[in-house]
């Protein structure tokens, strides 16, 4: 038998070892996480049924409004596991919380590593995906702002050069083009004059001729540690929420164990 701060005795069936500090800070986390998840999946919605862009949108090889509904979905899943579990002290709910924070870390390890060993190959599937957005640029007016900023926040014109563009049924280079922007390229490429019949070295003194892919790869060499630091800010989340889970669970089954100690021997008499 314990005794209160005040010296009076207390029973140990009210004495825990489950922490109030570390249960409700682990609901706290899941609970914000869990209206994020909500967000994504009203947006990605919307996306998918009340702008009907599918078609302009499967140029991206992955339709970002079913990307956000899948990963809101399992936010969701994931987060309300932790809320309820942390909440009802459930270890089963706990467990299950903890094992998908820790493959979806996994998950993230791995395709950083392998992007960066195939670093070729994902140049290539991202230029496929560009390629395919130019493609479908006058489709939806989304997709055209993204393109857009795109090219003006790097200085650049087209996935590899400025001539994709003549990939685009509305500024392609053919005679018999009837399109107005015939041989010319999207504003965002800073032209002056359409026309893209011209040399490498005329060609830059009217628009950005280095394709977007040479800049972004610039871009990202450049700023290595601006992006370590977002992976790790994307990572101390997960890694938090893995160690206030395990702790809240090493604290439920102590508790449980001594529930069941009290139990065992509440009718021994030298107890």
């Amino acid at each position: 038998m314990a005794r209160t701060s005040r010296g009076a005795p207390r029973s140990d069936e009210e004495f825990t070892f489950v922490s109030p500090a570390v249960k409700y800070l682990l609901f706290i986390f899941n609970f914000i996480f869990w209206i994020i998840s909500l967000v994504l999946v009203l947006i990605g919605v919307y996306a998918r049924i009340v702008k009907h862009a599918e078609t302009a949108l499967a140029c991206l090889a992955v339709d970002p409004a079913v990307m956000l509904l899948i990963v809101g979905v399992l936010m969701f899943i994931i987060t309300f596991c932790g809320c309820v579990g942390s909440l009802r002290e459930n270890l089963c709910l706990l467990q299950t919380f903890c094992i998908c924070l820790i493959v979806i870390f996994i998950l993230q390890l791995t395709a950083g590593v392998l992007g960066f060993i195939f670093s070729d190959k994902a140049r290539g599937k991202v230029t496929e995906v560009i390629n395919n957005a130019i493609v479908h640029y006058r489709d939806d007016i989304d997709l055209q702002n993204l393109i857009d900023f795109g090219q003006e926040e790097f200085d650049c014109c087209g996935a590899l050069r400025y001539l994709d563009w003549s990939q685009n049924m509305y500024f392609n280079c053919s005679k018999d083009n009837p399109s107005r922007e015939r041989c010319s390229v999207p504003f965002s490429c800073c032209i002056l004059r359409n026309d893209t019949e011209l040399d490498y070295i005329e060609a830059g003194n009217r628009i950005h001729t280095n394709g977007c892919i040479d800049k972004i790869v610039d871009w990202i060499h450049s700023n290595l540690f601006l992006l370590g630091g977002i992976a790790l800010g994307l990572a101390i989340p997960q890694l938090a929420g893995m160690l206030l889970s395990q702790i809240l669970m090493n604290q439920i089954k102590d508790q449980i164990e001594l529930q069941n100690y009290n139990q065992k021997h509440s009718s021994d008499p030298w107890s």
